[in-house]
């Protein structure tokens, strides 16, 4: 199931592609296949691009897409490149990238491409092998994947999306794919689909390799003209020339190794030595090691400097934690290192500016450091391959993120997580998670409140349910509602606070009022776990020797445990008769679950508010399917809005501001706050 696709012509009266510099072979291949789109015969209908980490296929991808996309297209000089590695103008491929996303969410994106009107992932796919146009696909970035690297995501992507959309005979696809798992996917496809059908690049295998290349990248990296410091061997071409020469051909099939090797000895050229091919590196590991042996340090300092950044989450660490983590991991204060080795450590980091934290502007926090929400700095590595490097020379990957996960603790102001920092806050879940700690992190509702959900989802969702707690389960089934609204952090402590009291767990929900010190537009004040509510109203039921008892009246089936008959006259009055005919009411307190106390209590007595004193409420309800609003008569602005992950089945409002309402799962109460600040859904 592999193969090469040749020229008959040689490349050296072409113009490379700019982008690219090379890899003719794999672009003669990329081409072919889409080609074969538009009618021509005998090509592969998938393509996995794979090779090892550093091999380029991101970058050989990002250049085949730029051939691709028409606008691109305009500033390519496509006549002076070899015709071969052209593809024929056609419409854009569908591209849902991969990067931080989940399976289900790439598929949805493809979805969404095709304004598909599926409502399931099987439908996508039945939908995309039913669709008249051509559908083709370009998958990059699948390492990548999921919000939380320890949850292994790009083996999922590959197994529910890749494989199923490569079987889909109407879909022409092409996946960058880590090599391991592009020999699952080949392997998969082997039974399912005509041989010839899937063709795997290997960017290190001689067919597809690129020497030439690797020399040409090289020798660009070392010239003044494109940015490199004058050098005796940068501003000599012919020195130039053959240190270039030297570092491709030390760097075998890795461009990142060529790209690393010419960092190293630019920011740091003393003691190098351009004649001695030694000290040019055969790998990420020997780059590591030889550029702190050439600067005088331990390569075992460098690495733990780095290792915090091995096993980052996200777009990489803040700078001012960046000490901290790599001190935690080493077991010793590298403060002192981490001051004096820039030099050391700077040919193997990015820089990366971050816009301002959105929930710590709400909160109106600056971080710990001192740090206003204006913007902050992360570093990270390089390149994947670097932390891929790093992490196999650790003792104990599961001892460093714990670790790591304690010092990110320490670092949260009085365990408050509403100041805490944006990465400890939103991605010591991912740490906890490959240390195996998660678990007994899932207890703290602050934590639920104020982390990222999506994060915070993906890593709850890789630990097995029966290993969390009643307070993690709770906020996995509630995750869907925070994810689907991006919910900010007071509407996701409003959503969670009912959603404890829901599932039994009051003290929670209590927690979330009395320690956050967030104002909640409801107080949820009981729930019944009671299947088969069809009505919910409020009313009040006489007392002959004091007032009126403010009542809940649920229509229920008539085998409810507790629940009282009615005659037909109250249920036709009162919308109380449920689907199958049968007429049975529990009866509850509006503000609390205490007993009523009457054994004799008839339904038939309780009053219903009238028309009119509903309308003199200060409160108006809007409903939805799935959604509730609750809204100032006087001026029209909501003060609450509840939204649910199953419809809601009855819903009422008292005139006083306590709504009840009714779901598959059973019905609850809410006193509506009077707040000024509304929760918009």
């Amino acid at each position: 199931m592999t193969g090469s696709t040749k020229g008959t012509k040689d490349t050296d009266d072409y113009a490379p592609h700019p982008h690219i510099g090379g890899r003719t072979a794999a672009l003669r291949a990329l081409a072919a296949w889409r080609g074969a789109a538009s009618g021509a015969p005998d090509t592969p209908r998938v393509v996995v691009l794979t090779g090892g980490s550093g091999s380029g296929r991101s970058r050989l991808l990002t250049g085949f897409l730029m051939l691709c996309e028409p606008e691109f297209r305009k500033q390519l000089p496509l006549d002076e490149m070899d015709p071969s590695t052209v593809p024929p103008e056609l419409p854009a491929p569908a591209v849902p990238a991969a990067d931080g996303l989940t399976a289900a969410q790439v598929l949805w994106l493809l979805a969404d491409h095709y304004e598909l009107n599926a409502i399931s992932t099987a439908e996508v796919f039945a939908e995309l092998a039913a669709l008249d146009e051509p559908v083709t696909v370009v998958v990059p970035d699948v390492d990548r994947a999921g919000p939380v690297r320890a949850a292994g995501e790009p083996a999922r992507l590959v197994r529910e999306v890749l494989t199923p959309l490569a079987a889909t005979e109407s879909v022409r696809l092409v996946a960058e794919v880590p090599r391991p798992l592009a020999a699952e996917l080949a392997s998969g496809l082997a039974d399912v689909v005509p041989p010839g059908t899937v063709q795997v690049i290997d960017l290190d295998e001689p067919e597809w390799a690129d020497p030439e290349g690797l020399v040409l990248h090289a020798q660009a990296a070392l010239n003044p003209e494109f940015g490199a410091p004058e050098l005796p061997f940068t501003v000599d071409p012919a020195a130039r020339l053959a240190l270039g020469a030297a570092i491709g051909r030390r760097a075998g099939t890795s461009p990142l190794v060529v790209e690393l090797a010419a960092h190293c000895v630019l920011m740091a050229p003393e003691g190098f030595d351009p004649a001695d091919e030694n000290q040019l590196p055969t790998s990420v590991g020997e780059a590591l090691d030889l550029h702190a042996r050439r600067l005088g340090a331990d390569p075992q300092t460098l690495r733990l400097m780095l290792a915090p950044l091995a096993v980052a989450e996200a777009d990489g660490i803040p700078v001012h934690l960046w000490a901290r983590l790599a001190s935690a991991v080493a077991g010793r204060d590298m403060g002192q290192a981490m001051a004096d080795g820039m030099l050391l450590a700077g040919p193997f980091l990015q820089l990366v500016e971050q816009e301002a934290d959105a929930e710590a502007g709400e909160a109106g926090e600056d971080g710990e450091d001192g740090q206003s929400d204006s913007g902050r700095t992360l570093v990270r590595l390089l390149h994947p391959a670097v932390g891929d490097e790093i992490r196999a020379g650790l003792p104990n990957i599961r001892a460093a993120q714990t670790q790591i996960a304690v010092a990110l603790l320490e670092a949260v102001p009085e365990q408050d997580w509403g100041r805490a920092d944006p990465y400890v806050r939103d991605h010591i879940a991912g740490h906890t998670l490959e240390a195996g700690l998660l678990p007994q992190l899932l207890t703290d509702p602050g934590l639920f409140v104020h982390a990222d959900p999506v994060p915070l989802r993906a890593a709850i969702e890789a630990v097995p349910t029966e290993e969390l707690g009643a307070p993690a389960r709770t906020y996995l089934r509630t995750a869907p509602l925070l994810t689907r609204t991006q919910a900010h952090a007071t509407l996701r402590a409003a959503l969670l606070e009912t959603a404890f009291v829901e599932d039994g767990l009051p003290e929670y929900a209590d927690a979330i009022h009395g320690r956050l010190g967030l104002e909640l537009p409801w107080r949820t004040l009981w729930s019944l776990p009671v299947p088969g509510v069809s009505a919910v109203t409020v009313g009040s039921l006489p007392r002959p020797d004091g007032p009126a008892v403010p009542v809940a009246v649920l229509a229920v089936p008539a085998d409810t445990p507790g629940a009282r008959p009615v005659g037909e006259t109250d249920g036709e009055r009162s919308g109380e008769e449920n689907e199958a005919g049968r007429t049975a009411v529990l009866v509850q307190r509006l503000a609390g679950l205490s007993a009523l106390g009457e054994t004799d209590l008839d339904p038939g007595q309780i009053m219903r508010p009238s028309g009119e004193e509903r309308a003199a409420a200060p409160l108006g309800l809007s409903r939805g399917a799935d959604y509730l609003r609750v809204w100032d008569r006087a001026n029209q602005e909501v003060v609450a809005a509840l939204i649910s992950d199953v419809p809601f089945t009855a819903a009422d409002l008292s005139p006083d501001g306590i709504l009840v309402i009714a779901t598959e799962r059973g019905a609850k109460a809410l006193l509506i706050r009077p707040a000024t600040s509304a929760i918009a859904s």
